[in-house]
């Protein structure tokens, strides 16, 4: 059996239960390089075989994973956060599926999540945004949806894999209309990770300080007032709004 693993967010503790039992379990982990914390791989029983597919080609992680089959071995495939984001996990399953080699799915804590901890937000706010829109630069890899289509809409922004690309990340969100300069923005290096570190500013200056603080690799950038303090409160609680659980407390 193949199990595609979410590493969480890079805390050795943020991994789901189910995740650090299969890795105790494992007989072969193929981990996703840097991008998962080394604490996870102690985890690992005696004599089992780690492979760092940063070093590996998609043919050879399948290589790996058909002998193990083979061997009758357990098989953890170990990605960062939650494997259905930016994981490349679907052109391992379909090529498993092909081979009639069974596998499962363990979610993850996504970066993004670790970030907004890391920040102390929340992406969703009453009166400020109910949507968070998760997407990407484009790069060396093309990307479909335009950047500054999408932050025309003004909601929460989370931008994986971009931190090299700030200066056209800052001119396409501009471009989008619904924010302005002013907009709050934050730039967080290694959510979780003991050396995780975060700096915010205005959209208007997102290039330069991303250029001042270093960050480039394993950097997500959030865009939004919902970075603000300014939001309404939200009625789930408010003493005047009736629900199925409980009665309106003040007229």
């Amino acid at each position: 059996m193949i199990h595609f693993v979410g590493a969480g967010p890079g805390a050795p503790d943020l991994i789901t239960i189910r995740g650090a039992k299969l890795i105790s379990e494992a007989d072969v982990i193929i981990y996703a390089g840097s991008l998962v914390n080394p604490e996870l791989l102690e985890m690992a029983k005696p004599g089992c075989e780690i492979f760092n597919s940063a070093e590996m080609t998609l043919e050879e992680v399948l290589t790996v994973m058909c002998k193990a089959q083979a061997k009758g071995q357990l098989l953890v495939r170990l990605h960062t956060g939650d494997p259905s984001l930016f994981g490349a996990i679907r052109e391992q399953m379909d090529a498993l599926e092909k081979e009639n080699i069974p596998f499962t799915q363990v979610p993850g804590v996504s970066s993004f999540c670790g970030a907004a901890a890391t920040l102390k937000k929340e992406f969703t706010l009453p009166e400020v945004s109910q949507s968070l829109i998760i997407t990407r630069a484009a790069g060396r890899t093309p990307v479909k949806e335009s950047l500054r289509e999408l932050a025309s809409q003004g909601v929460s922004m989370a931008i994986f894999l971009s931190g090299s690309l700030l200066d056209k990340v800052q001119e396409e969100l501009l471009a989008g209309g619904a924010f302005t300069e002013d907009t709050p923005c934050a730039l967080v290096y290694k959510a979780t990770w003991p050396e995780e570190a975060f700096v915010t500013c205005r959209l208007g200056e997102l290039s330069k300080t991303g250029e001042s603080s270093g960050f480039r690799k394993t950097v997500m950038i959030f865009v939004g007032d919902f970075l603000g303090d300014e939001y309404e409160r939200s009625k789930l609680y408010d003493p005047e709004f009736s629900t199925e659980y409980r009665k309106a407390k003040v007229k």
